[in-house]
């Protein structure tokens, strides 16, 4: 894609868009394409709420073009749905842009792009919208499955998941959470600061911020100014959402200890325990692609992290480079559906399938296998992921300690400050959820202690 001075935010967001629905990552297309782009803050911010917004609410916005719409959506040219879309989403969720100009430039990119003979039904429909919002026949919140269909914007897979995890009520309020923007979370890099000075530095640059209700070192950016956060090039922090920080502290690392997180990338949860050691433990960080193996560097160099070393590896296979029974702790963050995550990663609920959960469980047991070898009697294994379905996290573990009895879950919510009580199950295990937790990613995450 060009990056051209004359290219309008929404003729940006609508290549974008295009490239995603061919199978690429929305947030790897969108950085690439604003990193050359000549387009303001302004602009670019516009980009971003409508890649992320359109493709986080695509079943609301199909339910609602349906309502106006004289043709099935399916039998529309692909490329101009996508431009009802961008101008739905902007008449539905944007009340800073007139309706009269969501509609114009709507039609005016359609002749852009040449859709010509299109020009008329973009216009048409999107004005009927307009004139008839009022009039949708949106489901009510009672009836739990069209309302989370078509109102929180699941596919039917994911309405279903979601029912059987939850009760009607909560379902609705994770499905709700699902379909907002996810806040900007930061965990502050001890090895370069403190969470007082930072948000001092914060408010002189005019951010407003507050710390999180958990993990000490998470802060929250609620409203952002113009300038730069401060401190990026310094390394004084690292975006991080508040549930994923949470998972180095649940690991008990300690200095001297040997520590391995397997499927390190991009490190995140890496540089967090070196930080929580203070450079005083031996890390290992492995991931299967050397792309992603140079992210981990880069993040630890940036951070002051000097006590990782990083090196590619398939953990499909065991790593026989690393001795058995000899790290302390392991970490294992495992490649999961990402339904905990799906604020972020909002095209993620439209090209997964069940098939693909089931898939993912085959990989995650596969991989757990590979490590389980390497942890030392009285060792401790994290498994965690940022998904809450049960093939994905419960299943997974029971399984796992049903064939090795030399395993034994910990009940997390033992050893953990009081007031993080409601962030475990029964079982001990977490289960983190936006709704319940402070907006907080949805993850799992269950401790395993080898036996001496």
């Amino acid at each position: 894609m060009s990056s051209r001075p004359t290219d309008s935010p929404r003729r940006t967001a609508y290549e974008i868009l295009q490239r995603v629905d061919a199978g690429a990552f929305a947030d790897v297309v969108l950085d690439t394409v604003l990193d050359r782009s000549k387009l303001d803050l302004r602009d670019r911010r516009l980009v971003t709420e409508l890649v992320y917004g359109i493709l986080r609410l695509l079943g609301r916005i199909d339910f609602v073009l349906a309502q106006f719409c004289n043709r099935p959506l399916h039998r529309l040219q692909p490329e101009v749905l996508w431009l009802l879309r961008l101008g739905a989403y902007q008449l539905l969720e944007l009340d800073r842009i007139p309706a009269h100009a969501a509609v114009n430039s709507t039609v005016e990119l359609a002749r852009e792009l040449q859709f010509d003979e299109s020009a008329g039904l973009v216009n048409g429909v999107l004005r009927s919208l307009d004139r008839g919002q009022a009039d949708i026949p949106w489901p009510p919140a009672e009836k739990i499955k069209p309302y989370l269909q078509h109102v929180c914007s699941q596919p039917v897979w994911l309405t279903k998941e979601i029912m059987r995890q939850l009760p009607n009520v909560e379902a609705r309020a994770l499905g709700e959470s699902l379909a907002t923007p996810p806040p900007l979370t930061v965990r502050v890099n001890s090895l370069k600061t403190n969470c007082e000075d930072f948000l001092t530095a914060l408010a002189a640059a005019e951010h407003q911020a507050h710390p999180c209700s958990f993990a000490s070192e998470a802060i929250t950016v609620d409203w952002r100014s113009e300038n730069p956060l401060p401190g990026d090039a310094e390394g004084w922090y690292q975006v991080q959402d508040e549930a994923s920080i949470l998972m180095a502290h649940l690991l008990d690392a300690h200095p001297g200890q040997r520590i391995l997180d397997a499927c390190a990338a991009p490190g995140g949860k890496t540089t967090h325990l070196a930080a929580l050691t203070g450079n005083q433990a031996d890390i290992i960080a492995l991931d299967k692609y050397p792309r992603r193996v140079e992210l981990i560097e880069q993040g630890a160099q940036r951070l002051g992290c000097s006590s990782i070393r990083s090196r590619q590896w398939d953990l499909t296979e065991p790593p026989d480079f690393l001795d058995v029974q000899s790290f302390d702790r392991v970490l294992l963050d495992a490649p999961c559906s990402g339904l905990g995550v799906l604020r972020r990663n909002p095209e993620g609920r439209w090209n997964k399938s069940p098939v693909n959960l089931k898939e993912l469980a085959v990989l995650q047991r596969q991989i757990l296998e590979s490590v389980a070898p390497l942890v030392s009697p009285g060792g401790k294994l994290l498994y965690s992921v940022c998904t809450f379905s049960h093939i994905e996290t419960d299943a997974i573990i029971d399984s796992f300690l049903e064939d090795h009895p030399e395993f034994e879950l910990e009940n997390l919510g033992e050893s953990v400050p009081s007031d993080w009580a409601d962030l475990f199950t029964n079982k001990g295990t977490l289960r983190s959820y936006p709704h319940r937790h402070g907006g907080m990613d949805a993850f799992f995450a269950a401790r395993l202690q080898k036996r001496n």
